[in-house]
């Protein structure tokens, strides 16, 4: 054995060094993780510490220091279960919205150059990714045209995303007075907090007054097809009113963040006549709690006849799946909406597990032809959730995301139709046992399914 091996003593110690660390720092953080997350952490320290340490080290913070919030006011038209728990969480309660849905991607690209065009003071754009593509290049241009028109713009692209994006356009956009950041950059020196948590949030903000959000990054897969590939089939909305002052809060939240400055102060909008209640629901590690998460399974609880999602990745914690099972035990209709195929091949095997286990106890599965992204929950004829969330782990528990939680009549039924219409084109999921290599292989995956 070479001389600079360590011995079993010296390796034994090690990884009850690595173990001690682990322990303190999630006492210290207050950190709370899913049952699979430390799992796969202790044994990955135990078995692999020289490996998995310094990955911890750099990777294993999942949340960031943030600011408690105390409970909203409830008003006494707030009945709600949902708003009486988002309103718990700190978050802004409702406010009247009007709310216009985008049935295709055609319908959502026109909605976003309108909102471009109307735009007189501010256009604020916070996106994962800008695709080097025909449509990518058509949102800068429209940009850099708005930003020389004395629009002020601002882009923020996520670290990740911004390898993929055209550098040429970008560097247009600032040269025509755009304002570009970049959040949380892999390869920068400055401390930003752990490089695995990637902001997913996509929102569009014109005037701090209107809001273009939802699933789509602004590239050609989620608009309209590149080349002979169709497009992929998404969800986005645009609304005015209360809920766009409180997008504006939390973009101007994210740029300081990014660019190390102070937020600027965002005043809540005036004489907003009618509109249905709505509310902004952000989720990640700036946030004390796991909103979207818990917000789910306390639906999964609450939901009386039916509870219905569609979201291109399926991987949820036990404590998701459990709830999910609970509600199809009591009679329930649960359904989800897939793609039978992803784009993330990973993904697609770790799920079957998921769905094996949801299938047994009468969960309607429905698997799509064609790449889905989009996201949506529905919850009986009481709430509907729309945004940039999938139900994975990392979506949930790791991801900067957002969401707007619809409590609209209008706007439930238009979510329950469009998924309803969509599921139409859908084959049931067949549940079959899985052979012991594919066993293994499923559990080894989803020990690390948290950062996938």
């Amino acid at each position: 054995m070479p001389a600079w091996f360590p011995s079993p003593s010296q390796h034994f110690m090690f990884g009850a060094l690595a173990l001690l660390v682990y322990v303190l720092s999630t006492r210290a953080r207050g950190e709370r993780r899913a049952p699979t997350a430390a799992v796969s952490w202790v044994m990955g320290l135990a078995l692999l510490p020289y490996v998995t340490l310094p990955l911890y080290l750099m990777f294993g913070q999942r949340k960031l220091k943030a600011t408690p919030r105390l409970p909203a006011p409830v008003s006494d038209g707030d009945s709600h279960w949902a708003t009486a728990l988002l309103n718990s969480f700190g978050l802004v309660p409702p406010g009247p919205s009007h709310v216009r849905f985008h049935a295709d991607g055609m319908q959502s690209r026109e909605a976003l150059w309108e909102i471009f065009d109307q735009a007189r003071v501010q256009i604020d754009v916070c996106m994962f990714l800008i695709g080097d593509d025909a449509l990518g290049h058509e949102a800068l241009a429209r940009l850099i045209q708005r930003a020389r028109s004395g629009v002020q713009v601002r882009l923020l692209l996520d670290g990740l995303g911004a390898w993929s994006a055209p550098s040429r356009h970008i560097k247009a956009l600032e040269e025509a007075g755009g304002h570009v950041a970049v959040f949380r950059p892999l390869l920068s020196m400055r401390r930003v907090g752990p490089r695995n948590l990637r902001n997913h949030r996509k929102l569009i903000i014109a005037d701090d007054a209107t809001l273009w959000a939802g699933g789509r990054n602004l590239a050609a897969e989620y608009f309209c097809g590149s080349g002979d590939e169709a497009p992929w089939t998404d969800l986005t909305f645009h609304l005015t009113g209360a809920v766009a002052a409180v997008a504006a809060r939390q973009f101007e939240a994210d740029w300081a963040a990014a660019r190390g400055q102070q937020p600027r102060r965002i005043c809540d909008p005036s004489n907003i006549a009618g509109g249905a209640p709505a509310q902004f629901l952000p989720s990640g590690p700036d946030q004390t709690e796991d909103t979207a998460q818990l917000l789910l399974m306390d639906a999964c609880f609450r939901a009386r006849h039916r509870l219905i999602a569609v979201t291109p990745y399926f991987v949820p914690d036990e404590g998701l799946r459990a709830a999910m099972r609970v509600a199809a035990k009591r009679g329930v209709r649960v359904t989800l909406v897939l793609p039978v195929k992803s784009n993330h091949p990973l993904t697609d095997f770790v799920r079957t597990r998921a769905l094996r286990d949801l299938a047994q106890v009468g969960v309607e599965i429905l698997l799509l032809p064609g790449m889905v992204h989009a996201k949506a929950v529905v919850v009986d004829d009481t709430l509907a959730l729309c945004g940039s969330i999938n139900l994975d782990l990392r979506s949930l528990l790791l991801n900067y995301e957002a969401a707007v939680v619809f409590y609209g009549a209008a706007e439930i039924a238009w979510l329950t139709q469009w998924i309803d219409t969509l599921g139409l084109q859908g084959k049931p999921f067949v549940s079959q046992p899985p052979g012991l290599l594919r066993d293994l292989a499923e559990g080894v995956l989803l020990t690390v399914a948290f950062q996938l």
